[in-house]
């Protein structure tokens, strides 16, 4: 039972796209027809996150876009998969001491394949599915549930939404003095 209830899972992976950068490009060539990942049971482009079972964050995860991308996390159905896809994603890229920039994926949502390159090739992103893929067929059928799986994948080390002003510093600022006291 086990080994069917997989294999259906495996080959059948609806994709939600949540292209955020120049990492999207990639993504999308690797679902044309010379990488074409339909061929490995991949069905690109989910009409929406309550159709899809597997998320590729593809770019800069900003602290503005950080919610939006939780939100559309908690509203796929179980079970759901998440490959971090390029190096921005993974850990902030080239944009890791931003003050802007969330320091990877794995803040927000438990992530199962991490992708690396700036911008990565499409055929790292087949190369990850494969490992995706080989990680579902390993799945074993029990009475806990898919919470506790993910619980146990890796905890959300940063909330969804801060409250305003938490863990920021202010910065005096000068104030100006009106446009005609300039002159």
């Amino acid at each position: 039972m086990r080994l069917v209830l997989n294999w259906g899972r495996r080959y059948s992976l609806w994709v939600f796209n949540f292209g955020l950068a120049c990492c999207a490009i990639e993504f999308i060539a690797a679902s044309m027809a010379r990488h074409d990942f339909i061929r490995l049971g991949v069905i690109p482009f989910a009409p929406g996150p309550r159709q899809a079972d597997l998320m590729v964050v593809s770019g800069t995860v900003t602290d503005k876009m950080a919610p939006a991308v939780r939100r559309l996390y908690d509203q796929m159905p179980e079970p759901k998969y998440v490959i971090s896809f390029g190096a921005c994603s993974n850990s902030g890229g080239p944009y890791w001491d931003s003050y802007a920039v969330t320091k990877g994926v794995d803040q927000l949502i438990p992530v199962d394949v991490y992708v690396p390159g700036c911008p990565p090739r499409p055929e790292a992103l087949l190369h990850g599915i494969l490992r995706l893929q080989d990680k579902i067929a390993a799945e074993q059928l029990s009475t806990r549930s898919y919470a506790d799986r993910r619980r146990l994948a890796g905890a959300v080390t940063r909330p969804a939404v801060q409250e305003p002003g938490a863990g920021a510093t202010r910065v005096p600022v000068a104030p100006v003095a009106p446009r005609e006291a300039r002159s």
